[in-house]
């Protein structure tokens, strides 16, 4: 029976009929913009709202604070947080949530300047190296003999050399973390520069700082950018370790390194010393590992999430 055929009361039992559709289906638009490019990656979302909070934190730090971090006053010394000393105060009389506020300056300065002259120094090294046959096996030697001392002890080399400082620091551990940024963009260069598109430059005549700035530089800001977070969660730690050891600021400086080595000669009784600083280190390093952990999945197409 052709269905122009039936009609009510002439459908055959058993026959099972369709639902009608409607003439036009909804049409399903696609998650853009910033809050669906957030929610396919939270990791990226976490992070960013974490690192946001500590910026806030360091930049409004004379506002948030309660009292001028460095003020020493011998009559509250050691006690323990309350409503008037937040996270308590130290040896001196200090107080430790105004310094950490404080801190929070000094970690993100090292973090941020270290990331970004790292990774230019490395991506400069890197390029030269990767594309000028001639200088790669000089070039990646001195890298390799970098490369083989540990980070923590050449910056303690460097430090000795010099007299304890913010920019000493950072340029110490800069020197440390830009073998290891050359090292990855020079494996990028590598793969690129056989690629036909830079063969077809190279027989048209094209300079070789232009096949750079057009077909190579381009391709490698990706994992540039990934390992610049990375690099910025390690200076961070870094600079808590050698301010720790007293090889980094000034004891003076509040700094979160400085803050924990106060304290742990009362670590056991007086344990809020320790705890609040390495609590704001370890958020901020988090914050900055789940964000290159996104930007990974998101600038890789090969580990991207599907639609």
């Amino acid at each position: 029976m052709q269905p122009s055929q039936i009609s009510a009361g002439q459908i055959p039992p058993g026959t099972v009929v369709a639902p009608e559709l409607p003439d036009v289906l909804p049409e399903v638009k696609p998650r853009r913009g910033m809050i669906g490019f957030l929610r396919r990656y939270p990791t990226i979302a976490i992070g960013a709202a974490l690192l946001l909070l500590m910026l806030i934190a360091a930049v409004f730090a004379p506002y948030l604070g309660t009292v001028d971090p460095t003020a020493i006053a011998t009559s509250r010394r050691t006690r323990e947080p309350s409503a008037l000393y937040w996270f308590g105060t130290d040896m001196l009389g200090r107080d430790i949530y105004s310094r950490v506020l404080y801190g929070a300056r000094v970690s993100l300065i090292v973090g941020f300047s270290v990331a970004i002259l790292a990774s230019l120094g490395g991506l400069l090294v890197g390029l030269i190296s990767g594309f000028v046959r001639v200088a790669d096996s000089l070039i990646m030697r001195v890298m390799d003999g970098i490369m083989s001392i540990p980070p923590i002890l050449l910056a303690v080399a460097l430090m000795a050399l010099t007299r304890g400082s913010v920019g000493n620091v950072i340029v110490a551990i800069t020197i440390a973390e830009i073998p290891r940024v050359s090292r990855l963009v020079r494996g990028v260069v590598l793969s690129l520069r056989e690629q036909p598109y830079v063969d077809a430059a190279v027989a048209a005549g094209t300079r070789t700082p232009m096949i750079i700035l057009r077909h190579i530089l381009p391709n490698t800001l990706a994992p540039l950018i990934v390992q610049a977070t990375y690099i910025c969660a390690s200076a961070m730690i870094t600079e808590a370790i050698l301010s720790f050891i007293g090889a980094g600021t000034p004891p003076i400086t509040p700094s979160w390194g400085n803050i924990m080595a106060e304290g742990r000669a009362l670590w056991q009784v007086k344990f809020y010393i320790v705890l609040f600083p390495a609590i704001f280190l370890s958020l901020t390093v988090l914050a900055v590992n789940l964000l290159g952990d996104g930007l990974r999945d998101a600038l890789d197409p090969r580990m991207a999430k599907a639609d």
